[in-house]
């Protein structure tokens, strides 16, 4: 057996960051950039109206007060996408909305709430400002937010929602990024049977093709589902074959010691494999290795393959240690690693044959200090303790116990208000 970092080690060495490709702007929601993005235009475009008011020039206000209002001419009023074509000049005011661009000869905008608006009827010729106001007041400068010319994102950055929108702002309908990867992902098994399908005696439903798929969209990947594959190794061959057109390959079940589990024999007759048992609790039967398949121009490649075990809570702790980062590092990504806290655990926990142990828990912060308390009942094959689990506790493999309130390491899968607040 090796141990979690030289399996995620190896796993790693063998994947490299993919090809890039154009895409509409929010289809790359996730993505890496693969191009630096420069601004052609200023953002804004114009001086504009911060606030709802009258632009006007500073110096008319010089004396003004509550008791004692400047008073001006009002000439136009102007909206936001419209350009009055008045000049401000001395005595005189333009209507403005959030937006607009300043009309020429003003320096300043005062807001409604320092003018006597309220006390006035339409059509508003004359307008009292109530207090002295600075020049460049609610007044946001072309070029403010983005200058033409000027670098808005770096290569390799990951776009958010935010970056999205900056690209929308430059009018981009389409940016450069590092594609997604196609994950084929496989099921083995006579005992199981497809969603939607009616259950015979003796079977079980295939949720492993399910959560996997999920946990593949959900860290960016495209998933490919091939089905089932039944306990032959002509069975397996022929669906394993289905997935060669694929950036990673995924298989759950058949990599134990059973008699009909024979993914990683399958895997060396059909590729090479680099290891199939991990020092881990739950995950202990893994298996990776290489399939040898062939690209578009035919051209000889390998497809990384990973053997997730059977039992549906293994094969969610193996693919959130080591199938994400292979595919976040696929995809142009830095960071590959999930939060992990120290936290109070508050009942006692055991391990029994010296792997590093992984227990579902949820985590929660009180009066800034992290807690763990177990999901309950922490067999491999107790799906709902990962559905009940924020986070993994990480017993060491040279730690036997952990007694009720010592800290533990506890790597989060998901991070949220309860937990991160």
């Amino acid at each position: 057996m090796i141990s979690v970092e030289e399996a995620l080690e190896k796993i790693l060495s063998y994947v490299s960051v993919l090809e890039t490709e154009e895409v509409p702007i929010l289809s790359a929601l996730g993505q890496v950039l693969a191009e630096d993005v420069r601004s052609s235009l200023n953002i804004p475009p114009l001086d504009n109206a911060a606030m709802d008011g009258y632009a006007i020039q500073a110096s008319d206000t010089a004396e003004a007060s509550p008791h004692s209002p400047c008073r001006l001419r009002v000439i136009d009023t102007v909206i936001a996408g419209a350009i009055s074509e008045r000049e401000v000049t001395p005595g005189t005011a333009i209507r403005i909305m959030t937006g607009a661009p300043v009309p020429k000869g003003a320096d300043s905008v005062v807001k409604f709430e320092d003018t006597d608006e309220t006390q006035r009827q339409p059509p508003i010729t004359e307008i009292g400002i109530l207090c002295k106001v600075k020049p460049s007041a609610n007044i946001r400068r072309a070029g403010e937010d983005i200058a033409k010319g000027t670098l808005v994102l770096r290569k390799g950055t990951v776009l958010r929602p935010a970056e999205i929108g900056v690209l929308a702002s430059l009018g981009r309908s389409r940016v450069k990024v590092i594609r997604r990867p196609v994950v084929a992902i496989l099921a083995t098994g006579n005992e199981l049977v497809d969603i939607g399908q009616p259950l015979p005696p003796g079977k079980i439903y295939n949720s492993n093709t399910y959560s996997v798929a999920a946990l593949v969209q959900r860290y960016g990947a495209v998933p490919k589902i091939l089905g089932i594959a039944l306990d032959t190794e002509d069975s397996l061959t022929a669906k394993l074959r289905q997935g060669l057109d694929a950036d990673m390959l995924l298989t759950s079940g058949g990599v134990s010691a059973g008699d009909y589990d024979m993914v990683k024999d399958v895997l060396a007759r059909e590729g090479e494999i680099s290891f199939w048992t991990v020092r881990m609790k739950p995950g202990k039967p893994l298996a990776f290795g290489t399939i040898r398949g062939a690209s578009q121009d035919g051209a000889i490649r390998r497809i990384p393959h990973l053997g997730l075990p059977g039992n549906p809570v293994s094969s969610m702790v193996t693919f959130e240690l080591f199938a994400r980062p292979a595919i976040l590092k696929m995809m142009g990504k830095k960071n590959l690693s999930k939060p992990m806290v120290e936290a109070v655990l508050e009942e006692p926990a055991v391990n029994t044959d010296g792997r590093r142990v992984y227990l579902r828990a949820v985590v929660e912060k009180r009066n800034g200090q992290y807690y763990a308390r177990l999901t309950g009942p922490q067999g491999s094959g107790i799906l709902t303790s990962m559905s009940l689990a924020n986070g993994l506790v990480i017993i060491p493999e040279d730690k036997k116990e952990v007694k009720a309130g010592e800290t533990v390491q506890v790597l989060m899968l998901d991070w949220n208000e309860e937990a991160g607040g």
